[in-house]
Parts: C-alpha cells; structure tokens; sequence
C-alpha cells in the first residue's frame, strides 16, 4: 500500500513539473515600456512597478522617460526595504529620481550621488527631475476592502504601508473596471496583491485560477494591456520585474477574474480614473 501512494505520489509530481503548453493571447491594447528587469533578490518590487507605470504613462503621452530603480533603493533607509506603490510616490516627492543611465544598478552605491540629471539639453536636479514627471498628487491609490466604507479613504493595515498611507475604497467590481478603462484610455496602472496563489505561475507567464480567501500584499507590477485567451477571456498584460525568464519574455497574463479578487490596490493617474 505505502509503494503504491509512492508511486501515485511520484506520478502527481512528475505531471505537476512538467511545462504547460504556452496559451497564444491576442493583445487588444499594448501600451509601449522600457524593458523588462529583474529586481534579483531585493524586496523592491515596489519601485520597480510603480516606476514602470510612471515610465509606460510618460511613453503613451510621447514623453521618453527611463527612471532608475537603484537610485530609489539609496535612498531608501535600511530597516524599510519592502513598501508599497505610495512608498516610492512619497519617496521621490522627497528625494527625486533619476535616469537609469545615469544610475543603472546597485554599483553606483558606492559613487557620489548624482546632483543633476540631463533630458532633452536642460539640467535638473534629481527632485525637480521627479516632479518634472510625476507631479505632486497625480496619482491616485485604490483599494476594495469590505472591511472598511466604500467610497471613503481609508488607512490599509498592512506591514507595508508603514506610512500609512490612504487609499480611497472602492466596490471590486469598480475597481476592475476604473482599471480596464485606464488601460483602454492608454494609461498605465500600478497593481499591488497577492502572487502566493496557486494560479500565479511565473514560468507559464499566467496568473489565473485561485483560491477564494483574502489577498495578502506580497508583489507589485505594471499593467500596460489587454489581451483575450483563446476562449475571449479577458486578461491584464503585467510587465514583472523577475526578468525574462518565462514563455512572454517577462511579462504577466493576469485574468480578470484573478485581478478582481487578488488585488490589495491599485494606482493610476487622477485623470486616468475620472474617465
């Protein structure tokens, strides 16, 4: 008896490693991006997302901008490594940002900071540079929690949002659909939730099916488009910051379904949600 559960055991394995068959997506929107990195170890998904939805916002209006995510992780104090989509807004509104040509990776810790960045001939220095794109208050941060009253701000009660940041509180299936009408508008949203389900898997490049249980905060990314499954299921296009390691060279195809359920907050430009 225990040799045959080994083996049916050994049979469950095998068949749960081997690889899916790639899912062919039609895109319907695909707005532009930087390419795709790899935050390697770090918990700095955060910055890497938010930073790509301000990089793909910028791009859609015709305005080439490439931010650095290791200027933000300077900046950032030691016993703050992991934050949310508000942390880097609030971070750059205080100590700017850069080009990622002028500080591409971890390296340049050891070198001065840069004191100024240059764009199409002007001089800035880093927190003018910020604001020159991300104005103070442009963005706007999302969450549905029926815990709290809709249509109210509220303080998420999270290890992350150890700046207690507000979010204003939305029904989920508004909030599904502020998102897909930004994304069809050409505006790129920041998507904070839950990757620890068993229908998010990185190596298919797909985050599908779930269990029905509360979503905790443990990853970051940028939408920027909508595709259809072969069944004219609707997904989200996320662009990841785990490299390009997977059948969509790094990007994400998140389901409607699993957005809806699985999402802790989101973050789009004030104009973006008012469409």
């Amino acid at each position: 008896m225990i040799k045959k559960l080994l083996y049916l055991f050994l049979i469950i394995s095998v068949v749960a490693c081997q690889k899916r068959p790639k899912v062919e997506f039609t895109d319907e929107v695909r707005l532009p991006m930087t390419p795709i990195k790899d935050q390697g170890h770090t918990e700095f998904c955060w910055s890497y997302a938010m930073l790509a939805t301000i990089e793909t916002e910028h791009i859609a209006r015709g305005d080439s901008v490439h931010l650095s995510p290791a200027y933000v992780e300077r900046m950032v104090r030691r016993r703050h490594l992991r934050g949310m989509g508000s942390t880097l807004l609030n971070i750059i509104a205080k100590h700017g940002i850069v080009s990622y040509d002028a500080y591409p990776d971890a390296s340049y810790h050891k070198l001065p900071r840069p004191q100024w960045v240059f764009m199409l001939g002007a001089r800035y220095t880093p927190l003018e540079f910020a604001h020159s794109v991300c104005a103070p208050d442009e963005y706007i941060a999302l969450t549905s929690n029926e815990k709290y009253p809709y249509y109210k701000k509220v303080e998420l009660d999270l290890p992350d949002n150890w700046e207690h940041n507000r979010f204003l509180n939305i029904p989920k299936d508004s909030l599904l659909a502020h998102v897909e009408r930004a994304i069809r508008n050409r505006h790129a949203v920041c998507w904070e939730g839950d990757t620890d389900e068993y229908g998010f898997s990185f190596e298919d490049g797909i985050a599908d099916s779930h269990f029905d249980s509360t979503p905790t905060d443990n990853h970051c990314m940028a939408i920027v488009g909508l595709a259809r499954d072969p069944h004219h299921r609707l997904f989200f296009i996320m662009k990841n910051s785990w490299g390009t390691g997977n059948p969509y060279q790094g990007l994400m195809y998140m389901s409607a379904e699993y957005l809806r359920d699985k999402t802790v907050a989101v973050y789009m430009t004030r104009e973006a949600y008012k469409q």
